[in-house]
């Protein structure tokens, strides 16, 4: 009898550690399903928020203040995970996120609205680096494509919802809700952290140093030059003085980070996050990865509805189904991986994308719903294939106390990315629009203007001949990052022990 109480006990709490970390679960993915809606929920509700609020020639910083603040920050709370555990950043940058959301909610005017989905980045930044890490650190490297599918699905679903429900909130009840429906959710996510979330003792430094100096510069540098890279071509002509101003400013600041880095005890972005040749390689594709997904995500609704004549729905739809085959591409991933190493995988994903996303400028004009939706889904398969085993792989070249870093390294590339690809793209389409049309206006005003039902039939070709550009420009970041993995990445990643 006595034999076996030991054994009975060990169930007991082998059990125990299962439903809390199941809990730990459950809540990282409500807080990814948040930092994921937000990224998107707003756009539908626009004509709402500027008819009650006003504003309209600022509107667009209800997603530019967001994205700057969120991908700024992303580098800051990677370090401060490392440097004071996974728990304190979550539940803090929970805490500020709701605080902005329920802000959001009773803002009384564009500036203050604004002001407030800043405060909402801040937050986020912390739940998109944090959930990540704390990922890899609750599972052992052969269970963790589960849990990083599970998340790249609630991101993929919330993020494609996103629209849909801001839509259905602004139209019946209002707008407000779209911010009051995180409160609920996010409570339950930090009551599920607290309660359940036990981090093992670590061994500590004996003072732990903050490099706070290195998070301002980090955060200026960031905050000046992605304003250039949101703002140029749409606020301002990209040769004109505000532009050349920012960038020019920018520049001046990664001097200065330079600089702060090199004296800091403890640095916010430190320089092996560069000099090792996994991580750096891992960043550089994963940059091109948010580079080439502005193509698909940005510009294909577009060419749904004003080429091919689908609806908003059916438009929806055909940009949806990369994320059913994405998330199950990236689990199936690791039986590939484990045969064939990492680098190889994610190499023959992207390698498989780039001639999809190739194959895009040769589908007939105008074509069926049906030839898009195939190459999308074929798409999806292929990033999972590529994404998951890099960012499996590159955790794993890392011990807990690098983790939070390398993690924040790799999501700040991948978002800085998005936004380079959200303003060239931006400019390719725009210019080839311009070529086709003798000069006369851009994306935005033509689709308006196909909306209304007086655009000739050139204007759709013209679109059409204008997405195809920018599916090229995407084709030639996914193979810059072939050649980047197949060059610079090791044939093995130098896993460590567990």
């Amino acid at each position: 009898m006595g034999s076996t109480t030991p054994a009975i006990r060990g169930g007991a709490a082998r059990h125990q550690g299962e439903r809390r970390r199941g809990a730990v679960v459950a809540a990282l993915m409500l807080a990814m399903a948040l930092a994921a809606l937000d990224s998107t929920v707003v756009s539908t509700a626009v004509p709402q928020i500027v008819g009650d609020l006003g504003g309209f020639s600022v509107f667009s910083w209800l997603f530019s203040g967001y994205l700057l603040a969120v991908t700024v920050t992303l580098p800051v709370y990677g370090k401060l995970s490392d440097t004071f555990g996974r728990k304190p950043v979550l539940v803090v940058g929970a805490a500020v996120f709701l605080a902005g959301s329920l802000l959001c909610a009773v803002a009384w005017n564009m500036g203050a609205l604004i002001a407030f989905r800043i405060v909402q980045g801040l937050g986020g930044g912390a739940l998109q680096g944090t959930v990540q890490t704390l990922a890899a650190d609750l599972y052992p490297l052969a269970e963790r494509p589960k849990i990083q599918s599970r998340l790249s699905t609630v991101w993929a679903v919330c993020a494609v919802a996103g629209p849909g429900l801001g839509g259905v909130l602004a139209a019946y009840a209002d707008w407000r809700w779209i911010f009051l429906i995180n409160l609920p959710i996010g409570a339950a996510a930090l009551w599920l952290i607290v309660r359940h979330l036990h981090e093992p003792g670590r061994e500590a430094a004996p003072r732990a140093r903050v490099d706070w100096a290195g998070a301002l510069a980090v955060f200026a540098c960031g905050g000046v030059l992605l304003t250039a890279l949101v703002q140029g071509g749409v606020a301002w002509p990209w040769l004109s003085a505000p532009s050349l101003a920012l960038f020019g400013a920018g520049l001046a600041l990664v001097a200065v980070v330079v600089a702060v880095e090199r004296r800091a005890a403890q640095p916010i972005i430190p320089g092996w996050v560069w000099r090792r040749r996994t991580i750096a390689a891992v960043n550089l594709t994963l940059g091109a990865l948010g580079l080439l997904m502005v193509a698909p995500a940005v510009f294909l609704p577009t060419y749904a509805q004003s080429v091919l004549g689908l609806g908003p729905v059916a438009a929806g739809f055909v940009l949806s189904v990369w994320t059913l085959s994405w998330p199950v591409s990236a689990a199936l991933s690791q039986h590939v991986y484990r045969r064939i190493g990492f680098r190889d995988t994610a190499l023959l994903g992207i390698g498989l994308g780039t001639l999809i996303l190739l194959a895009f400028p040769f589908l007939p004009y105008p074509g069926a719903w049906w030839q898009p939706t195939l190459l999308m889904l074929l798409l999806g398969g292929a990033l999972g294939l590529f994404q998951l085993p890099l960012i499996v792989g590159v955790q794993s070249t890392v011990g807990w106390s690098e983790r939070g870093t390398t993690t924040a390294s790799v999501l700040f590339c991948r978002q800085t990315g998005q936004t380079l690809g959200a303003s060239l793209f931006g400019a390719v389409a725009n210019g080839v629009l311009a070529a086709r049309l003798g000069g006369a206006g851009d994306l935005d005003s033509v689709t308006r203007a196909l909306d209304a039902g007086t655009a000739p039939e050139a204007t759709r070709r013209a679109i059409a001949d204008a997405v195809h550009a920018v599916y090229l420009g995407a084709a030639g970041a996914a193979a810059l990052a072939f050649v980047v993995l197949l060059l610079v990445a090791p044939r093995r990643f130098p896993v460590l022990p567990e």
